[in-house]
């Protein structure tokens, strides 16, 4: 996914979190940041998984929006899954930071796809 990504020129600088445990605490160490008055930068965008060991992409996804949401409205989330069930594609309608839905693997075209629902 990451080289396919920096093949790609899609962005400058990728970071790459292991599961949703370390996404929660990456957001919480940005939230706490803020909190201090640091100026940061956070992320416009994260690809995610829904089949993440620890914490599953659904469940990153309920505490972004229930803590984390409102300092970080500009975040967008595209779901990348090897899931196949309807429901799951339903499901991430009901989250305002989700803005697509694709199986894996990521390809160039995805990834095109993405950039024009980013602008």
């Amino acid at each position: 996914c990451t080289a396919t990504i920096k093949n790609a020129q899609f962005s400058e600088e990728i970071i790459t979190l292991f599961n949703g445990q370390e996404a929660i605490e990456f957001y919480e160490n940005l939230f706490q940041k803020i909190a201090n008055g640091e100026m940061i930068t956070s992320p416009h965008l994260i690809i995610l998984d829904l089949n993440m060991p620890l914490v599953s992409g659904w469940e990153f996804l309920d505490e972004f929006m229930e803590k984390y949401y409102f300092s970080f409205r500009h975040t967008k989330v595209v779901i990348l899954s090897s899931t196949v069930d309807p429901r799951d594609k339903e499901r991430a309608k009901q989250y305002p930071i989700v803005i697509d839905f694709f199986s894996k693997p990521i390809t160039k075209e995805i990834l095109f796809s993405i950039t024009s629902k980013l602008n």
